[in-house]
């Protein structure tokens, strides 16, 4: 008998029909006529209460190793179920017991636990309710921007998860070597010799793809990267992971009024299709995380975001009958506090702001005709702030040049990109979303260790 998943069997399976599932034990009760017991096997949020009667071959042997955890087979026929809440049973006629699992140590008994002590578990805490339904939404998520991208005839792009580069040029980059720690060579200056390195040069992990996807835009217009990024920022908040991924789209012949018409509507495309797909995990989180969860998934999708200039934002700022913790002036950087104030309570929709400061940006990014501030976009969203970062890229080599030399970046490092301005060069701009922001954004999920399986951060680093 084939095997069916318990979201098809909540969903769509008849009385009558006989099923075989396979999955984990959530919890038994033995009564004197008979037991049962909810099984799961992670496709949904809700378990599928089996009915387990005395007359089943090796009663009470399996009755002893039905505990919490315990992993198991079960066939029989389906239902109509007489308890409330679920609309059909499983009566069983054979139960396997592949893994039993001590109801002395085995952590995940029935009672709520902290997430800090889910993390204490990471092997384990995904057969939680909550994270469970967290990792089927960052399903979801990843298939929708797949499917967003792949329908716009985008190229995936696997960019290097080893570079020679810092892209962003804020030197959090994690050092990649096979030099001997014990016996470090050195040149006659008394520095590290990388030319003994593996690479024969210093190596680093990514801090993003763009550069390299730039590379591929110039041949296939219409990119995408999807993949792991580092960065060696030793920050312990509940925003900042020190490995993640990173969703990074790079359009050529596309201004930064095409790349904001896209973020808006890939923010829009995203959350609808999570909202299809998943809508019992995204009433869970609604209901036990964050009561505007649904609402904010409705702000997303049901407004024209609001496009301000970054100087019409600080004025706006400026005017605000508030006190901020940090300073607002023209030049310097918007803090969460001043993205949120303009997303949550000045426009009450998400924001896309424009056109900042030349000293705050990438070099990357391309200057606009006053020479003080750069087309860069970012989208601004309830509760959360900078969703989206993005730019039209500087096209034009003498200014790029004159950029990286005002920044203190060497020119002849970044060699191979200078020359895609010298060969058949475009405009092009493009953006970049961390992916694990998004999630949490989605979920309500209060620390973003929780939305990806296994985090990495500062003295965390466990299998």
């Amino acid at each position: 008998m084939e095997t069916r998943r318990i979201v098809d069997i909540l969903r769509n399976a008849q009385p009558d029909e006989s099923v075989t599932i396979q999955g984990w034990v959530r919890t038994k009760r033995a009564l004197k006529e008979f037991s049962f017991m909810e099984v799961n096997d992670g496709s949904f949020m809700a378990n599928l209460q089996v009915v387990l009667n005395p007359d089943l071959p090796d009663y009470e042997n399996i009755l002893k190793q039905l505990n919490t955890g315990a992993s198991v087979e079960v066939s029989g026929i389906l239902a109509p179920s007489p308890g409330k809440g679920q609309r059909i049973e499983l009566k069983a006629s054979k139960v396997k017991v592949y893994g039993d699992a001590n109801p002395e140590t085995y952590p995940l008994q029935k009672k709520r636990h902290s997430f800090e002590f889910l993390r204490t578990i990471g092997h384990l805490r995904s057969r939680t309710n909550t994270l469970g339904a967290v990792f089927r939404v960052r399903n979801a998520c990843a298939h929708a921007i797949h499917q967003f991208f792949q329908e716009r005839g985008f190229l995936w792009v696997h960019t290097p998860i080893i570079t020679a580069n810092d892209c962003e040029g804020a030197g959090e980059l994690f050092c990649v070597t096979n030099l001997n720690l014990k016996e470090i060579p050195q040149t006659e200056a008394g520095e590290i010799d990388y030319s003994q390195d593996f690479f024969g040069r210093k190596a680093y992990l990514t801090v993003s793809g763009q550069l390299q996807a730039e590379v591929m835009a110039m041949t296939f217009r219409d990119v995408y990267t999807f993949g792991p990024t580092f960065r060696a920022e030793n920050s312990n908040t509940s925003r900042h992971l020190a490995e993640f991924w990173m969703v990074e789209p790079e359009m050529a012949f596309c201004d930064l009024s095409g790349d904001m018409d896209l973020a808006e509507e890939f923010l829009k495309y995203i959350f609808k299709s999570v909202l299809e797909k998943c809508p019992e995990d995204m009433e869970f989180f609604n209901k036990r995380i964050d009561d505007s969860v649904l609402a904010t998934a409705d702000n997303i999708i049901n407004n024209e975001f609001e496009r301000v200039t970054y100087t019409e934002a600080i004025a706006l700022l400026e005017k605000a009958k508030r006190k901020f913790e940090y300073p607002v002036s023209w030049g310097l950087d918007l803090q969460s506090e001043h993205e949120r104030y303009l997303a949550e309570e000045l426009f009450k929709k998400p924001v896309i702001v424009t056109d900042y400061p030349v000293e705050i940006k990438a070099f990357y990014m391309r200057l606009n005709e006053d020479e003080k501030t750069v087309r860069a976009m970012d989208v601004l969203a309830p509760k959360i702030g900078e969703i989206i970062g993005g730019s039209q890229r500087e096209e034009r080599l003498d200014i790029l040049e004159q950029r990286l030399q005002a920044q203190g970046m060497n020119p002849e490092e970044l060699w191979w990109y200078l020359d895609l301005r010298r060969y058949g060069t475009v405009p092009h701009a493009g953006f970049g979303l961390g992916f694990e922001r998004l999630v949490q954004f989605m979920t309500g999920m209060g620390n973003i260790r929780d939305v990806i399986p296994f985090p990495r951060a500062p003295l965390s680093a466990e299998f």
